[in-house]
């Protein structure tokens, strides 16, 4: 059987800013689930192809040929992803549905499939494209052993992809209010070094020069991380550039931090969250305003470029705090700063609050991107909270800023810098030009919510 693999993206992120915006963060890659899932379907015998619609704009007509059409579904993806399934199954093709969102409302997923994965799919995956399995809501039990899973096939993939992405654990031991990750891949697990080192060393023979660790804590357990990195160096499998996510305890194993800067992990993502200590103590951070400080100053010592991710909206958190956060970011030099909108996931604890409250705004699932205010805050409006996103990416992004990244990390850090500008003043005029309107965007109807 011929069998197509589509991760779709949100109308938003289709666009020619968004994807400008796309380019400068980061580089193309792929969610390694489809390319995992294809290896294993490709082993049993079926022709597979995997596509993104991240980078590239998908003919849906060149897929009338495949008997299979598998989709996978983020909360932000899945408005897209149903539209794709329905023009799918009119065209008589069965289709299943996967993902993080799938697995949190299996119920909604399955008016638009024939079958929906709950999730991790890899034991189950064969056996429901052959039609062995039936069942229409497929519960599929997690791998208890990370090192019998295969490794992905970028082969499979079909659209750009300059990074391969490498997920060396499952879960994160910690278990945040607003995040999705511990609910669906519960509870944490781990490959063994030698496991993923192998993964590695295949990358760097198929010409990988950039990797990303897809973990949502790459040094939650540090010795393990450190055994990796050494392995890393002493079998040359140190790439171009690296990116991870970490937390701000890294920041006391003054061993661990040369070890990443050594191997070329010098890029990193970190959720500071807030400087707001009750706000940090009540979404169950277990992070102190002093790791957060003390984690910046190690970072730039050994030059490891921080991405800062700021929440906006936490219920203790006012419009200071959220300045005050950007500001913070700022002083230490922060390589990027990503400010996200608290997002009320589904079947998260934030979500269940928020419903319980009546507090959650009546949005599509495609505006839960973390860009777009989805509840009422408390100490705001939801269209201030709004307007706050914007101004705290300004204050951050300027034109000057750009030059500091020069001095420090030099011109393609401030080539990177100076098209986020860009991005952001693009972004923030499209906001108020929008809420501006009366036509019934999510953006005039937060503003009549506000009012």
């Amino acid at each position: 059987m011929k069998v197509i693999f589509i991760t779709p993206v949100a109308d938003i992120r289709r666009n020619a800013l968004y994807r400008f915006g796309g380019k400068i963060y980061g580089h193309s890659n792929s969610i390694t689930g489809p390319l995992i899932l294809g290896r294993i379907l490709k082993d049993a015998g079926h022709d597979v192809e995997v596509y993104e619609e991240m980078y590239k704009n998908l003919n849906f007509e060149k897929f009338e040929d495949a008997d299979v059409i598998m989709i996978y579904t983020m909360t932000s993806s899945s408005t897209r992803a149903y539209r794709i399934a329905d023009y799918f199954r009119k065209k008589h093709k069965k289709v299943i549905i996967g993902g993080i969102h799938a697995s949190s409302l299996p119920e909604e997923a399955l008016q638009h499939a024939d079958q929906v994965v709950v999730g991790e799919g890899e034991r189950v995956i064969a056996d429901v494209v052959s039609g062995k399995i039936k069942d229409k809501i497929v519960y599929s039990k997690c791998i208890e052993n990370l090192d019998e899973i295969p490794f992905p096939d970028y082969s499979l993939l079909k659209t750009p992809c300059k990074a391969a992405n490498v997920m060396t654990s499952r879960g994160c031991p910690f278990s945040c209010t607003f995040c999705t990750t511990s609910r669906m891949f519960h509870p944490y697990r781990r490959r063994t070094p030698d496991n993923v080192i192998k993964e590695l060393r295949m990358y760097k023979q198929q010409g990988f020069k950039y990797v990303n660790f897809e973990d949502d804590n790459f040094t939650a357990d540090k010795e393990r991380a450190k055994e990796i990195l050494r392995k890393m160096i002493s079998n040359n499998l140190v790439f171009k550039e690296t990116f991870f996510f970490g937390r701000t305890d890294m920041a006391n194993d003054e061993e661990l931090l040369q070890l990443l800067h050594d191997a070329h992990l010098t890029r990193v993502l970190i959720g500071i969250e807030s400087l707001n200590q009750e706000s940090l103590n009540n979404i169950n951070k277990k992070q102190k305003i002093s790791d957060i400080e003390k984690c910046g100053t190690a970072l730039a010592k050994h030059k490891i470029r921080l991405i800062a991710s700021l929440v906006l909206g936490l219920d203790d958190d006012s419009k200071e705090d959220m300045e005050r956060g950007e500001k913070f970011c700022e002083k230490i030099n922060a390589y990027q700063f990503q400010p996200a909108i608290l997002t009320p996931f589904p079947k998260t604890p934030v979500y269940e609050q928020y419903k319980k409250e009546n507090r959650l705004l009546d949005n599509d699932w495609q505006y839960y991107d973390m860009m777009v205010v989805n509840f009422k805050p408390k100490k705001m409006s939801p269209y201030d909270l709004q307007a706050e996103f914007f101004k705290v990416a300004r204050l951050f992004y300027t034109f000057k800023s750009s030059f500091s990244m020069l001095k420090i990390f030099g011109f393609a850090a401030w080539i990177r810098r100076l098209g986020l500008w860009i991005a952001v003043k693009f972004g923030e005029s499209f906001f108020k030009r929008k809420s501006s309107q009366k036509d019934g965007n999510v953006y005039s109807r937060m503003k009549e919510v506000s009012v």
